[in-house]
């Protein structure tokens, strides 16, 4: 993309983001953010050209920039309008419906549905506006007709293309396969005055959609798309424009040649945010390769808050690497934060008091030191948000946080008003990265007038006292020494409470942990125990052999212990020592003394067992 020496905005220091930074492609360095409405973000995104399965390239994009929106949106306060637009008009999406024997209008249609699905999947916000291609022809033409005007674009055979040397305030710059590739596989360039210029419009060929126009019957070419509908909805300035970095060139250098030919200014994009590259264990991501992952297919392995994680553990532009260590990162600190949740809640159940003055106990210098290391931790995770929303950083610091927590309870619990406060905290960040899914409620929500509580609100209270009750029968149990009756407890521990969601922890000394946990991770933790058991087991049975077999050899005389062994041995002396191997030959002298001393050790042994027996 074409650098710009000079902002075109004036940066004023004392505005009331000005904290905030994003790093903006068109000046390629990190940027105050000052949109040009005040608190009002206009946010243009490209969105995909559906003619297949969406993949996790489309996922590092789309997840990223999510994760962007909720941050301005829920963080910093920012209304946005966020336009997405839809390319259903495209040489792909020609080629597949003719591969496929299909309507063209079936394939975009059936593509379009497919990503929404796997948007939904992932916890993507969906569009406040979509655009389709296809629903603003008469915008394009109309567009494509002010910027002949302007003497930035000329009619060649039907097509129309924009004259890239007419255009002062920028130049194509890049290989010519790329700009090859920006025009579509079925497109011809014959017409074309140099071969930087690209094509607004396309003269339709045999078999082609086509729509009629002051240059005949024809269609959009690609670039000119998001310049009209971004326009149509957004006006002669947007605040923000995204993309995946491998639309850089030709596609956003063009969109913004278009916009400013057809404006006359050179002020349509301020902040231009690009996600990196995806690549797929170290590789670009290939069917060729047969590398090729799809969302579907990477929901089937993983979930979309462990997919989530793993992007907040990356900056949103630097290349992520999908792999099995890059997941197993993900998953491994889902998992610290479910155990955190999961023990702050066992702790607000266990302490529960009813009179209120006892829920507040004077503070020690323990608490004092967690405090601070709370307060450390908001105001770094707010300087990383600040700096071109850097949630590596605010996911470190959280893990760090939690760590002080850590430390703190295994000292024991003065005060869980401040463990509540911070797992409130990291939780609404949770909620605003999109790793908690919230569920759209218009109007108030439906509750029992009585007992206004959620469900775990209302369960905990029960689960609890079942808890404690199984505390005290397997006490009572443990004293009798009945061992039906703790069989019983732990069968209410391992395979009864884990199939509806509950997780019992028995801790020696104390009330055991009561805590709700989704099914599937208790079957999947329990399915590992039972292997592990498994393994134990065999690994003790191995071990009974080994002992079997070696008290077994101490009852054998050291006279007979190797007359058994004709396969070894073919002729034997007094003592039963071998004098000859099984071919007939004689016993080397350094043989024969390994066999005596071997002779020696078991007539020991042997002594011993006689001795244990008498």
């Amino acid at each position: 993309m074409a650098k710009r020496t000079q902002p075109l905005w004036k940066v004023e220091s004392d505005h009331p983001s000005a904290q905030l930074k994003l790093y903006n492609s068109l000046t390629r360095q990190k940027e105050v953010f000052i949109p040009k409405r005040g608190n009002q973000i206009l946010w243009y995104s490209c969105g995909p050209t559906v003619y297949d399965a969406s993949h996790m390239g489309h996922a590092r994009s789309y997840i990223s920039f999510d994760i962007l929106r909720r941050v301005l949106s829920n963080y910093f306060g920012y209304n946005v309008l966020y336009v997405m637009n839809i390319t259903d008009i495209d040489d792909k999406i020609i080629k597949k419906a003719r591969q496929e024997y299909l309507f063209k209008k079936y394939v975009p249609r059936f593509w379009e549905e497919e990503f929404h699905k796997d948007m939904n999947a992932l916890n993507v916000l969906q569009p406040d506006v979509l655009t389709r291609v296809s629903e603003y022809v008469p915008e394009i033409i109309a567009y494509i007709e002010a910027i002949i005007k302007n003497g930035m674009a000329y009619e060649s055979n039907g097509s129309v293309y924009f004259d890239v040397s007419a255009f002062d305030n920028s130049k194509a710059f890049g290989d010519v396969a790329s700009i090859q590739g920006g025009e579509g596989e079925l497109s011809q360039s014959k017409e074309k005055r140099s071969p930087n210029d690209f094509a607004l419009w396309k003269a339709s060929k045999a078999g082609e959609p086509w729509w009629e126009s002051p240059w005949g019957k024809g269609r959009p070419g690609w670039h000119i798309e998001c310049s009209v509908m971004a326009s149509a909805i957004c006006g002669e300035s947007l605040d923000i424009h995204t993309g995946g970095v491998d639309l850089k060139f030709p596609h956003h250098d063009n969109e913004i040649a278009q916009a400013e030919a057809y404006y006359n200014n050179n002020d349509w994009v301020r902040y231009f945010l690009h996600s990196g590259h995806l690549t797929i264990a170290g590789c670009k991501m290939s069917k060729s390769l047969k590398n090729f992952v799809s969302i579907k297919e990477a929901l089937k392995k993983y979930s979309s808050r462990q997919l989530r994680l793993a992007f907040l553990l990356h900056s949103w532009r630097d290349t992520l690497d999908y792999s099995e260590n890059t997941m197993e990162f993900a998953t491994s600190y889902e998992k610290m934060l479910t155990e955190f949740f999961l023990n702050i809640k066992d702790l607000l159940q266990t302490v529960h008091v009813s009179d209120n003055c006892a829920r507040f106990t004077k503070w020690t210098e323990r608490e004092l030191e967690l405090n601070r290391t709370f307060r450390c931790t908001r105001e770094a995770i707010h300087e990383a948000l600040c700096d071109n929303i850097d949630t590596r950083t605010v996911l470190e610091k959280i893990r760090e946080c939690i760590s002080s927590c850590n430390v703190y309870i295994s000292g024991g619990v003065n005060d869980c008003n401040l463990l509540k406060s911070i797992a409130l905290y990291i939780t609404n960040l949770m909620r605003i990265f999109g790793a908690i899914q919230d569920t759209e409620i218009i109007g108030f929500p439906v509750i029992n007038s009585e007992n206004a509580q959620d469900t775990e609100s209302i369960v905990m209270p029960f689960l609890r006292i079942l808890g404690d009750f199984r505390d005290d029968v397997r006490g009572e149990a443990r004293k009798l020494k009945a061992q039906s009756i703790l069989t019983l407890c732990d069968s209410i521990r391992d395979d009864i409470l884990p199939n509806v969601g509950v997780r019992l922890e028995d801790r020696e000394g104390k009330k055991c942990a009561v805590k709700l946990v989704d099914r599937k991770i208790l079957m999947e933790e329990r399915e590992a125990r039972k292997r592990l058991e498994a393994e134990k087991a065999e690994q003790k049975a191995k071990a009974l052999a080994v002992q079997a077999e070696k008290e077994a050899q101490k009852k054998i005389p050291a006279s007979e212990m190797f007359l058994s062994m004709t396969d070894k041995y073919s002729a034997f002396d007094s003592q039963g020592i071998p004098t000859h191997d099984a071919q007939g030959k004689e016993i080397s002298k350094g043989q024969l003394k390994k066999l005596q001393k071997l002779y020696q050790a078991q007539q020991k042994k042997y002594e011993e067992y006689l001795a244990s027996i008498s």
